[in-house]
């Protein structure tokens, strides 16, 4: 059976900590920021963790 290969377009939107766990951006953030209180733009700014009922079906697309 050949190696699986890294789902590369999901490699680059995301980073693993030293942990296992998955670091990501928020959405939300490339338009209508007029609408957005000041609060919810610098919060979004900030990187968040993948949810951990995420993880566990993410974790096949980055084993390579």
């Amino acid at each position: 059976m050949p190696k699986m290969k890294t789902k590369r377009t999901f490699a680059k939107r995301v980073k693993v900590t030293g942990s296992g766990k998955i670091k990501r951006h928020h959405a939300y953030t490339s338009h209508f920021a007029a609408n957005k209180t000041h609060k919810q733009k610098v919060q979004l700014r900030k990187a968040g963790l993948l949810d951990s009922t995420d993880v566990s079906r993410t974790k096949g697309l980055l084993q390579g």
